[in-house]
């Protein structure tokens, strides 16, 4: 789902949502309490406390609908609708039930739930019960809904048939039905992510591997010491690059995770490779997407030498610029044709390279927005500089404490 229909999904909940409330409200006002000055109308009181109950039912929602978000929204949604009963159901039973009833109008619920996946459309009965003070007269199946059609139900129970609590269980299943819409987004969005950033590991060339081995091995008998400060070189770039551990990280953990394969690339290479680093220290906490500039260094060090039998050096910066970072990685490498570049960066041809800057690149607009694509300046023989903007401070990136796990 696009950005544009995230808006209009969580839109459309915060109206159903004012709806409810005046609804609420106006049965409140009906009910005939005075006004109050410090307070609000009943309408105005009875719309805070709809938003506000909806507020706290929602998060656990937006993890999707299972046992545990259920029990814990449960209580939440029957508070907002003021029923005797209330449950949450998906496609063959019962995930949560807050109220009196369970034990003898479990199974009725279910059958009319039944009923309602095969039709599609909500429903409202009496409640066939033979326990004498049992408070559950009526009860009001609404369907839940999502991208893959109707996940389950929420089934209302009043004391007295009720067309108020008819309109009102159809509102709140409506919004619940928005929460796990979102949900199933915040899902896509994730798994998108993830196989973004497994095509970036991938990027990670065997031969790199090898060759970072085999240079470690080199130096095994000549040089035992550093042969021992490689190897844990590569131990700690290969952990930061196969973490699990969240979307994010710092500038200062990309950076270093870039000192160690330089360090690598370094022992392989010698004196051909020439790096340089330019780090501003305030600009180290900024928070980024994982693995979006180590990709770019690894780059500029495969056109600066793998690609070519000359001298190479690399430069990198990272410089404060007021409410953004500015890092720029720059190699005089063999370069790249112009328009050879904006067809790899337009998706329209595929090649190593063009692999990880298409990703990193992709990854920074959906983040940050399309004003932090890549900035890309070369020529055939006149090496590459890319530029990168980063916000200091973004709602939603923040990088996790702790370090990663293994993939």
């Amino acid at each position: 789902m696009s950005g544009a229909g995230a808006v209009a999904l969580a839109a459309t909940g915060g109206v159903l949502l004012l709806a409810l409330g005046f609804v609420l409200g106006a049965s409140a006002a009906r009910r005939g309490g005075r006004r109050d000055l410090d307070l609000g109308t009943p309408v105005e009181r009875a719309t805070f406390h709809t938003l506000h109950t909806a507020s706290l039912a929602a998060p656990p929602l937006r993890a999707g609908l299972t046992e545990d978000t259920a029990r814990k929204a449960v209580r939440r949604l029957r508070s907002l609708l003021g029923t005797e009963a209330l449950c949450l159901t998906d496609r063959g039973r019962v995930l949560a039930w807050d109220g009196p009833g369970d034990g003898h109008h479990r199974e009725q619920a279910l059958a009319r739930v039944r009923e309602v996946l095969d039709s599609g459309r909500g429903q409202s009965a009496h409640c066939r019960c033979e326990e004498v003070d049992c408070p559950l007269r009526w009860a009001v199946v609404a369907p839940l809904t999502g991208e893959d059609g109707v996940l389950g139900a929420l089934v209302a129970y009043g004391s007295r048939e009720s067309a108020v609590l008819a309109r009102a269980a159809t509102e709140v299943a409506r919004w619940v039905s928005v929460q796990l819409e979102l949900a199933e987004l915040d899902r896509s969005r994730t798994r998108l992510i993830e196989a973004e950033i497994r095509a970036l590991r991938a990027q990670i060339s065997p031969h790199f591997i090898f060759n970072s081995l085999a240079a470690i091995a080199s130096f095994v008998r000549t040089d035992p010491e550093r042969a021992r400060e490689l190897l844990l070189e590569f131990a700690d770039f290969t952990r930061y690059s196969f973490r699990r551990h969240g979307e994010f990280t710092h500038l200062a953990d990309e950076l270093r995770s870039i000192e160690q394969y330089l360090a690598l690339a370094g022992a392989r290479f010698g004196d051909r490779l020439t790096v340089t680093l330019q780090i501003a220290p305030e600009v180290l906490p900024v928070a980024l997407p994982f693995l979006c500039l180590q990709p770019l260094v690894e780059n500029a060090v495969k056109h600066g030498l793998e690609d070519s039998r000359e001298r190479c050096r690399v430069t990198i910066s990272a410089q404060d610029a007021g409410a953004e970072a500015v890092v720029v990685i720059e190699d005089d490498g063999v370069g790249m044709d112009p328009a050879v570049l904006r067809s790899l960066l337009a998706g329209e041809r595929t090649a190593s390279a063009g692999i990880g800057l298409l990703n990193v690149d992709d990854r920074l607009r959906q983040v940050y927005g399309d004003a932090y694509g890549l900035v890309v300046e070369t020529a055939v023989g006149a090496g590459m500089k890319i530029t990168v903007r980063i916000p200091k401070y973004r709602a939603g990136v923040h990088s996790s404490p702790g370090p990663g796990a293994l993939a």
